[in-house]
């Protein structure tokens, strides 16, 4: 091979090379964040050999994947919102399916759209519900007919193990472990009864509180709304036109989006990144400079470019939170403790609270490094 051959080859694998080598050395910026989108299921009632109500020719089952696929053609249109149904066409789901979906989706948010019926012709409005015990016959009656449909799933009786829909007590397991998202449904419900009365100038029934099976097994702020009376001549006509389900699904659209705005800085997860042996990250301190602490450590759970108050509430309860804006990003932090095994456990809280990229940080006379 002659010396110019040889100086090509070197060349070329100079070139190929030094890219690597560049990279291996610069320096990985640990707060580096990447964009959760806001997700919701939608979950239109019954479907397939499930009817829901049906009156005449009218059946809800209908009436609710209209409406459904109305609210998320709306909520499409925005780029930081991920939708996923339950279903899009008329076949049946058993309520376990529809709550998994949820769960595996890892969903912010699950909201299932129903009509309403009553034996009584000239009941009418709208009411949205949230996980409850049963307070009355009027609920009772309500999750009967909505949790009917389990009579209709295969080996029903092993899947709802334990399960009574008909007896308050089957819930307070439920209760327990979703004590967490109850006040979050109850502000979405809140939402969905406000747009309605502002746009339908319809009845407003209220919030209300039951044992509704599919609210039950969905591990995220959940609710149920049901439209209106599919009994009543009026409320069905209304709900059985595009125009009716247009309006219907405008105000459960802007309900959404009412409760979203709220919670932007859960759209932000901060990216788990390798931090190379022996680099430091310096950012501004999230204390009061005036502060003469020496060392503290903290748990980073979230960083955005929305501004977001530092209130427990918005950060899924988790304990005395912090913010500090460093360049175009706000950083939010929980805890403020003196020990790393104190900082190891509040991390194993934020993580389980759903923040996977929660990571410590430490804080030495004014400076802030992660660890």
């Amino acid at each position: 091979m002659n010396t110019i051959m040889k100086t090509y080859i070197l060349l070329i694998i100079a070139l190929f090379a030094f890219p690597v080598v560049s990279q291996a050395n610069t320096p990985i910026d640990s707060t580096i964040i990447s964009s959760k989108k806001f997700t919701i299921v939608l979950d239109a009632g019954h479907g397939g050999s499930d009817p829901g109500k049906k009156v005449g020719s009218v059946n809800e089952k209908d009436i609710a994947l209209k409406v459904v696929k109305k609210i998320g053609a709306l909520l499409n249109k925005n780029p930081d919102i991920k939708v996923v149904y339950t279903r899009t066409t008329d076949k049946f789901l058993e309520l376990h399916e529809r709550a998994s979906i949820a769960n595996k989706a890892k969903a912010d948010l699950f909201v299932s759209v129903h009509c309403n019926a009553a034996a009584n012709k000239s009941a009418k409005g709208n009411e949205t519900w949230v996980l409850g015990l049963h307070r009355n016959d009027d609920n009772l009656e309500v999750v009967q007919r909505e949790n009917a449909v389990i009579l209709l799933e295969d080996n029903y009786e092993e899947k709802y193990a334990g399960f009574d829909p008909n007896d308050p007590s089957s819930f307070a397991a439920s209760l327990l472990t979703q004590e967490d998202f109850l006040d979050n449904s109850i502000e979405m419900a809140a939402n969905v009864q406000t747009k309605f009365e502002e746009s339908l100038k319809r009845k407003n029934r209220g919030v209300k509180q039951a044992g509704f099976a599919v609210l039950r097994l969905s591990y995220m702020p959940s609710v149920l709304i049901e439209t209106g009376f599919i009994t009543n001549t009026e409320e069905r006509n209304f709900l059985n036109s595009n125009a009716g389900q247009d309006k219907v699904a405008q105000s459960i659209f802007k309900a959404i989006l009412k409760y979203q705005k709220n919670r932007d800085i859960n759209n932000f997860e901060v990216e788990p990144v390798h931090i190379e042996e022996g680099s430091d990250s310096q950012v501004i301190a999230p204390q009061d400079q005036n502060e003469s602490i020496k060392s503290v450590y903290m748990v980073q759970i979230a960083a955005s470019s929305n501004q977001v108050a530092a209130k427990s509430y918005n950060f899924r309860k988790l304990p005395e939170i912090s913010r500090v804006k460093s360049g175009g990003i706000y950083r939010y932090y929980t805890g403020k403790v003196s020990t790393l095994e104190s900082a190891v456990e509040l991390k194993t809280r934020a993580v389980k609270a759903g923040y996977e990229g929660a990571f410590i940080v430490i804080v030495e006379n004014g400076v802030t490094r992660r660890l």
